[in-house]
């Protein structure tokens, strides 16, 4: 089966409320289904620069919530929250709170925390990698059974709770539909069985942005990755949405000399940059037949660009969105 294409636009900051609710209008107005935030909360400093990750200005949850007060169908989500950042009930209240008040427009993107410098700048424990993603994996679990309303007892490593039932009920049913992103292998596997969104990113095992997680997003990795999400999937393979995020996103007909450049800072040939699943560069047909490709060989069919190709981006998504 061939799933229709989704767009999205990824979002770090505004300078006033009403820049962040034109933002959200704004996509709004241009097809997009999604407005999403990432979840990291570190200001200018030397912590920050050493991760090398953009700043964000704005923090996810309130954010969420003011773009969908503006809107009336765009879906609001998050590549990705953090698990590490709240206690799982808080998590869950706040998802099913955002769903409730959206009326049914909420994504909830979950991950297992990976910007090592974010972690030790705000005093938290950066576990290893193993048990941060047995702690996605519970909350995950707990996070459907919190939706359903019935009295919570759950035992686990990570999440504990007892006496209590999950409140407000979300209107999506049985729970908002979950997107769970990463690069690892048992990150992508435990999405292909729990979540209606399997997220494809790179595997930022180095804890901060740089070369190694670009080559973790290649062509050839992509493949193995979906790979892995097919395997574990089984029966369920043909129900997933597969996204990825297209950071470098360059629309016009004279970007290519912007992917050579690219390509000499990170390594890689400008063949492998111009076909890198992460990037986008070229006019718009050419765009169009590229993402076409990809959803042939990978089977991404949801595609989220930057808040600042969002303009350039929209004749794709006129052309492309629902086909």
């Amino acid at each position: 089966m061939t799933r229709p294409f989704r767009f999205a636009v990824q979002a770090y900051h505004a300078e006033s409320a009403g820049q962040w609710r034109e933002t959200a209008l704004r996509g709004e107005a241009l097809g997009y289904s999604t407005l999403h935030l990432s979840d990291h909360f570190l200001g200018p400093g030397p912590a920050l620069d050493a991760t090398h990750h953009p700043q964000q200005g704005l923090a996810a949850v309130p954010a969420m919530a003011m773009a969908a007060e503006a809107t009336t169908r765009l879906r609001i989500g998050s590549r990705v929250l953090c698990i590490d950042y709240r206690p799982a009930a808080v998590l869950a209240m706040e998802a099913t709170t955002l769903d409730l008040l959206s009326e049914g427009r909420l994504e909830l993107g979950l991950g297992a925390g990976w910007l090592r410098g974010e972690y030790e700048a705000a005093g938290l424990q950066f576990d290893p990698a193993s048990t941060r993603i047995d702690r996605l994996e519970e909350t995950v679990r707990a996070f459907k059974l919190f939706c359903s309303g019935e009295p919570l007892a759950i035992e686990g490593e990570h999440v504990r709770w007892q006496g209590f039932s999950g409140i407000p009920r979300p209107v999506q049913r049985p729970h908002p539909p979950l997107m769970i992103g990463g690069g690892s292998r048992r990150v992508l596997e435990l999405a292909a069985r729990e979540a209606q969104v399997v997220s494809l990113n790179f595997n930022n095992r180095s804890g901060v942005i740089g070369a190694d997680g670009m080559h973790s997003g290649s062509a050839e990795a992509t493949q193995r990755k979906v790979d892995w999400v097919r395997d574990a999937a089984a029966d369920r393979y043909e129900s997933l949405e597969i996204e990825i995020g297209a950071y470098f996103t360059f629309v016009g007909d004279a970007v290519t000399g912007i992917a050579e450049q690219m390509a000499k800072g990170l390594g890689l040939s400008t063949e492998a940059m111009l076909a890198h699943p992460h990037a986008l560069f070229g006019s718009v047909d050419g765009i169009c037949e590229e993402l076409e490709r990809r959803r042939e060989c990978f089977g991404i069919s949801y595609v989220t660009v930057g808040a600042e190709a969002m303009e350039a981006f929209a004749p794709v998504v006129a052309r492309l969105d629902g086909q």
